[in-house]
């Protein structure tokens, strides 16, 4: 089994000191201190190197892990001058595990996010769990050893058959290649969701093969009264909200996406009535204007990718916005509701509300709001990427 051990020569920390701004940050709760914030002194350190942090009275202000590549250069794992070692690891660990472990099985949810990153306290590392597997996701080279000892002990807790560790796209360019940590790891897993039954194909497709965190979406469709509605779905990937459309009622689903891989894994994972379903390949945002004006929906979904990975995209990325809402509007049924999401970190919930809002004009307005679940808590403003709100 692979990463069965974690050397205490892990926990061996080496002291820094820190500038001022960079305790200003640290100070400020944000658990990331970016490569401008640090000296050139940081250069001597190996990549995932713990360290022991001090301000200029030479006192430890907290701890963390340097990467030695890209924009973070040190990933915070606690603040305070008692240090982090395995035991603390453990206890961090074990808190995340106790807050999902419970509240997942009284909801009947068999995938969940189990460790959440820098919002439970272990920076770049994610856990997520589909039935009697697990996918683990480490986002920098640095924390790959706590990845791995991470996922050894959850699936120990949670009696786990296989773990796959899968590499994100913006590791991809460090041609990892992803692996089996151990056991096995299906190439799909169907897996409870309250009352929904949905599959994952591990290895493909985005985040750790499904969107665990529009699960709260998933569930308020399913209670919708959709009986006799239409539905379109935009940007539906493998068409899970589709299907909670379906199980709520509605008579028909119109799921549209640019990926053949993700519409062909709806048509064989998630159209329970094939008849209801129709399965369409396009540009969204071509496709919406090309669309008869006759064609109607009692409900609309609109869920794009993310938009903007730096600041200066923000402004096109609203205009995106403005641009989609203003073609669905025209689609909907009079009393018909819009489900607007957006999952860009870089925009705000105010921002996005403000640019739907003027889309939208005095037509609809904002009547309900999805709000991140346990397993996705929200521990600093860059984990609050995911804003989902019911206009009708």
């Amino acid at each position: 089994m692979e990463g069965t051990c974690l050397s205490h020569s892990l926990f061996k920390e080496r002291r820094y000191q820190l500038n001022k701004d960079a305790v200003q940050v640290l100070n400020s709760g944000h658990p990331w201190l970016f490569r401008t914030h640090l000296s050139s002194a940081a250069e001597v350190f190996r990549d995932g190197q713990w360290l022991a942090l001090y301000d200029a009275s030479n006192k430890i202000v907290g701890h963390g892990i340097y990467a030695k590549e890209g924009l973070i250069g040190i990933r915070l794992l606690k603040r305070g001058e008692h240090p982090a070692n395995l035991n603390w690891l453990r206890k961090t660990l074990e808190k995340a595990w106790i807050k999902r472990a419970e509240w997942a099985r009284i909801n009947r949810y068999e995938g969940v996010r189990l460790l959440h990153g820098e919002s439970d306290g272990i920076p770049g590392v994610v856990i997520d769990q589909y039935g009697k597997y697990a996918v683990l996701q480490t986002y920098s080279s640095s924390v790959d050893a706590v990845g791995r000892y991470c996922a050894r002990w959850i699936a120990k807790q949670q009696g786990l058959e296989g773990v796959l560790w899968k590499f994100p796209v913006k590791r991809k360019n460090q041609k990892k290649t992803d692996r089996v940590l151990f056991g096995t790891a299906p190439s799909a897993i169907a897996f409870g969701e309250g009352d929904l039954k949905l599959t994952v194909e591990l290895g493909e497709g985005q985040k750790s093969g499904a969107f665990l965190d529009l699960r709260g979406l998933r569930q308020w469709l399913a209670t919708q009264d959709l009986k006799g509605k239409r539905v379109l779905n935009l940007f539906s990937y493998t068409g899970t909200l589709g299907l909670a459309c379906e199980h709520a009622g509605a008579k028909e689903v119109w799921n549209v996406d640019i990926s053949d891989g993700a519409l062909e894994a709806g048509k064989k994972f998630h159209a329970k009535d094939s008849g209801k379903f129709r399965w369409i390949k396009a540009d969204v945002f071509d496709w919406i204007n090309s669309l008869s004006p006759e064609e109607k929906f009692d409900l609309i979904i609109v869920d794009p990718p993310m938009m903007a990975s730096r600041k200066e995209q923000v402004p096109v990325a609203l205009r995106a916005y403005k641009k989609i809402y203003r073609s669905v509007l025209s689609h909907l049924v009079p009393g018909g509701r819009i489900v607007g999401a957006c999952c860009t970190s870089r925009i705000s919930r105010k921002s996005f509300d403000e640019e739907v809002a003027k889309s939208l004009g005095n037509t609809m307005r904002r009547k309900h709001v999805i709000v991140p679940e346990p397993d996705h808590p929200v521990g600093f403003a860059e984990a609050d990427y995911l804003k989902i709100n019911i206009y009708g």
